[in-house]
């Protein structure tokens, strides 16, 4: 984790994109290009102490000088929204980690792009991509009213293949037409609120969709109980009681790992698994990830047995 990307980044151009949300861009305050990225893409961005928070970068990849992000404003939020609104302002410092993808596009003949609200971040720079690639795709965008849908003029060069549905104009979004009879090899990505990720999901295969989630996802869980986590790379042995996490057990070892969000949506705390059977409860990893086990979100997932050997 000691190789992922931190700085101080500079508040630059500050625009409403939308009715309640903001877009910024961060660059280097010596002018030093910043980190690749690919669509899909996320960073970290600590407001202040306690207030950290993950944005989607929806800018150009190809734009190292500076990255785009887009906030909405959100009035029952926990103050990260209201601190960008209201007190950054341009020259402000910032610091950042990443970038991360947990939201990666994959290579395929076609897509079928969903978004609601300001799940239209991570989406934006996957139309370039799947237009510079040649594959064929269509965007299916919804959201309150019109004024609250972000990026609008930018969306509207790729014509009829994009379709705006104000939800105060269309009603709830026309899935159907979007995700019945999809043909073999296409690939739906989404994002958006809870309950749009979860009728697209009712609707489209697993191994056709990709989904990010700003929120948890709610899921059923077993009864916890204790367990052993063994970090391999101290040989240390820490025990994990039914009411603590594996994040904190291992802090509380004195353990330094990165984590952000605690409920296991934005990715930053996953550890490679080297022995053991997790018990998956975090809202990123795809149905496949999760069987191969590989690795696992120590904010929120468990051990399904006795012992874990972890890549700490």
């Amino acid at each position: 984790m000691s190789d992922v990307y931190e700085a101080e980044l500079v508040v630059g151009r500050r625009e409403t994109a939308a009715d309640g949300v903001l877009a910024l861009t961060l660059c280097h305050p010596l002018g030093e290009q910043l980190p690749a990225w690919e669509p899909g893409g996320h960073i970290d961005v600590v407001l202040g102490p306690g207030l950290e928070r993950q944005y989607s970068l929806c800018g150009d990849p190809a734009d190292r000088t500076a990255w785009r992000i887009a906030v909405l404003r959100e009035p029952d939020g926990r103050g990260g929204s209201a601190h960008v609104h209201e007190q950054l302002r341009q020259g402000d410092k910032v610091r950042v980690r990443g970038p991360r993808n947990h939201f990666a596009l994959e290579p395929a003949p076609r897509y079928r792009f969903v978004a609601g609200g300001i799940g239209i971040t991570p989406v934006l720079p996957m139309l370039a991509e799947a237009e510079s690639r040649g594959a064929e795709w269509t965007l299916l965008y919804g959201g309150r009213s019109r004024n609250s849908l972000a990026f609008t003029e930018e969306l509207s060069r790729y014509g009829d293949r994009v379709t705006v549905a104000p939800q105060d104009e269309t009603g709830l979004l026309d899935l159907a037409s979007v995700l019945d009879d999809v043909p073999e090899g296409t690939l739906v990505y989404c994002c958006g609120p809870g309950p749009l990720l979860d009728a697209v999901e009712a609707r489209c295969p697993a191994g056709m969709l990709r989904l990010e989630r700003f929120t948890p996802k709610e899921q059923e869980t077993g009864e916890n109980t204790e367990f052993e986590v063994e970090l391999a790379q101290s040989g240390r042995t820490v025990t994990v009681p039914a009411d603590v996490s594996v994040l904190d057990a291992v802090r509380g070892a004195g353990v330094e790992v990165l984590f952000s969000c605690t409920e296991g949506t934005c990715g930053t705390c996953e550890t490679d698994v080297l022995e053991g059977a997790p018990d998956h409860r975090d809202s990123v990893l795809t149905d496949a990830e999760r069987e191969a086990g590989e690795t696992m979100m120590i904010c929120v997932s468990r051990c399904r047995g006795k012992r874990l050997v972890l890549d700490l």
